[in-house]
């Protein structure tokens, strides 16, 4: 019975399929190595028996030759003469033919016995230690994959990045091993065929002695099927052992696994009585149809796996920060109503996945979208922040310097909705809740788009073209972001004007702000890295505000910052960083202004 081809292809895959054929080899050699055991020992049965016949016959020939007849007279007929040496003539030729039974058989143990027994330890036998390392390797990568799938994502990226590099080595370790096993399969399923079947042929000829029976083997088909056999393996040993070279090959590997159907294992996110695990399975997709067949790796006991299909809808890959896995992304099914998570083997291997699946990035929400976020009830949000932070400043002034309420300074009849009598009011809840909000923006205030720019001019030697190049894309912003990076920027430019006291300086409030108001839209290494030249744009905006003119200075702009645009005439100014060293001064206007030279806007 024929088995399936087994293709060095299908080691990288290691799929169901390719163990059930494997097992399949493994069960024919098995059974060929039985046999083998069986022949060579009833062929040194038969040995000993034809030994043993010889010499009987070679006795019995000499017994024979010894007889003598005694006749009657003193001279003989020609008949008596013929039948008196009859016994030694027949004797002679059974001593003849018994001697070149027992020249040929002399060597039969060495052609019959020991090439079968050669075949079984060479052939067989290195088969065996190929299977043995082919499940050594396979089982210490897959113990090592599942460790390293409950890796957290939250691990430091060069511990990531170790751990990425240790499991290749295993994959690649595997896979070696795995193609090393097949072409050792192909090698004695080849050999077998003319190995053990020359040494019948050769056993069978010393067994009848005969020279006419040889000339007959040499030209039967099956000693001529024997010989193109071998000939047809030697001619194409070579080019196996060069294509099981090729298919080592990492480049070779990245096309076997572009393939399509795409398939291969994913663990699947399955909720259960005690709680959420990840099942192994072996999927496969047929992109015509959108069909996705997977098959569960659990064993269960009596039971056959039963395949399950589901009807692809729509696929994405999952955000990292939504979950302590990494490599998941999610695919919505038309048979379940809620996505299914799946975790691939490696990053390259999720691409491989949404490539095939027509997988989409999680999608950052359009300008259109973004500025639902950035209306009216986000901009009263951030200025009833920084209202209270200011108003609390000056409740310590106030009390500090003896007057008498804020009744002079608020309009009572609009209070801008913010609760001065709440016990929670302090700056650090202030600050919190600010880049809460602004973080939690579907895109950064400083847009995507621009961030690859933004980096550009940061890293540039030349100072003046870093300013200039900021200050150019900072007016390429949406409106509604221009104008809210506006009221952030010109309330860090008050806190940073209090350096001496809170010893915020540009450079430090850049280090808080800078990851808030920018960030890649991927989260690698490189993004990690030019963190601190984000940082320098934050700081450039805040210690360079009059240059990059992101601030109007005059205070007519309609997004300059006004306190809830009515609790003052005017843009609030703070030049002293202790208020408890100013005397305030109360203008007509009911703004307050300040007797020193320096100002800053809060």
């Amino acid at each position: 019975m024929g088995h399936p081809p087994l293709e060095f292809s299908d080691c990288y895959k290691d799929s169901p399929d390719f163990r059930e054929t494997l097992k399949c080899y493994e069960l024919e050699l098995e059974r060929t190595n039985k046999f083998l055991k069986e022949l060579i020992k009833d062929g040194n049965s038969v040995i000993a028996a034809i030994k043993g016949y010889s010499l009987a016959v070679q006795k019995f020939s000499q017994t024979l030759s010894t007889f003598q007849f005694d006749f009657i007279g003193d001279s003989l007929t020609d008949d008596e003469i013929n039948i008196a040496e009859s016994f030694q003539e027949f004797a002679g030729l059974l001593q003849e033919v018994e001697h070149d039974r027992m020249m040929m058989i002399q060597n039969a143990t060495t052609l019959l016995i020991k090439p079968l027994e050669k075949f079984r330890k060479e052939q067989i036998g290195a088969t065996k230690e190929k299977k043995k390392k082919f499940e050594k390797e396979g089982e210490k990568y897959y113990s090592l994959l599942d460790k390293h799938l409950n890796l957290s994502a939250k691990k430091k990226e060069s511990q990531l990045q170790e751990a990425d590099d240790l499991l290749d080595k295993e994959r690649v370790n595997f896979y070696d091993s795995s193609v090393e096993y097949v072409y050792q399969i192909h090698q004695v399923q080849d050999r077998k065929k003319f190995d053990v079947v020359e040494c019948w042929h050769f056993f069978t000829a010393f067994s009848l002695s005969t020279a006419w029976w040889w000339r007959q083997l040499r030209t039967s088909l099956l000693f001529s099927a024997c010989l193109q056999t071998r000939n047809h393996y030697e001619s194409t040993c070579e080019e196996l052992e060069e294509l099981m070279m090729r298919m080592k090959e990492p480049s070779q590997i990245c096309k076997i696994q572009n393939f399509l159907p795409m398939e291969g294992f994913l663990y699947i996110q399955e909720k259960r009585a005690l709680g959420v695990s990840w099942v192994k399975h072996y999927c496969k997709y047929h992109k015509e149809g959108k069909q996705l067949t997977m098959v569960s790796c659990e064993q269960k006991p009596n039971t056959k796996q039963a395949p399950t299909l589901l009807t692809l809808k729509s696929c994405i890959r999952r955000r990292t920060e939504s979950i302590d896995k990494r490599f998941c992304f999610d695919v919505e099914t038309a048979e379940r109503n809620a996505p299914v998570t799946f975790q691939a083997l490696s990053e390259g291997d999720r691409k491989l996945w949404m490539e095939a699946m027509d997988g989409k990035e999680p999608v950052s929400l359009p300008l259109a979208r973004l500025s639902a976020f950035l209306n009216e009830t986000g901009f009263k949000f951030v200025k009833n922040l920084i209202c209270k932070y200011l108003i609390i400043l000056l409740i310590i002034f106030i009390y500090q310097a003896g007057l008498n309420g804020l009744c002079c300074f608020v309009d009572p009849t609009n209070p801008g909705n913010v609760d001065f009598n709440s016990s929670d009011i302090d700056d650090k809840t202030i600050t919190s809740a600010l880049k809460f909000y602004l973080r939690s923006l579907s895109e950064p205030l400083m847009t995507y788009d621009l961030h690859r720019d933004l980096m550009c001019a940061a890293k540039s030697d030349n100072l003046d073209f870093r300013l200039s190049e900021i200050h150019s894309l900072i007016y390429k912003l949406p409106e509604k972001n221009r104008e809210m990076l506006e009221i952030l920027i010109t309330h860090l430019v008050y806190v940073c004007s209090c350096s001496d006291e809170n010893r915020m300086t540009p450079s430090n409030m850049a280090v808080i702000f800078g990851p808030t108001l920018m960030r890649a839209k991927e989260e690698t290494v490189a993004a990690m890295l030019d963190i601190k030249f984000q940082n320098i744009v934050v700081e450039i905006l805040i210690e360079d505000y009059e240059k990059v003119q992101i601030i109007n200075l005059t205070g007519t702009s309609g997004s300059s910052l006004f306190i809830n645009d009515s609790l003052f005439t005017r843009p609030f100014i703070l030049a002293c960083p202790n208020p408890l060293q100013c005397q305030p001064h109360i203008n007509g206007g009911g703004g307050i202004s300040n007797r020193t030279t320096t100002q800053s806007y809060c």
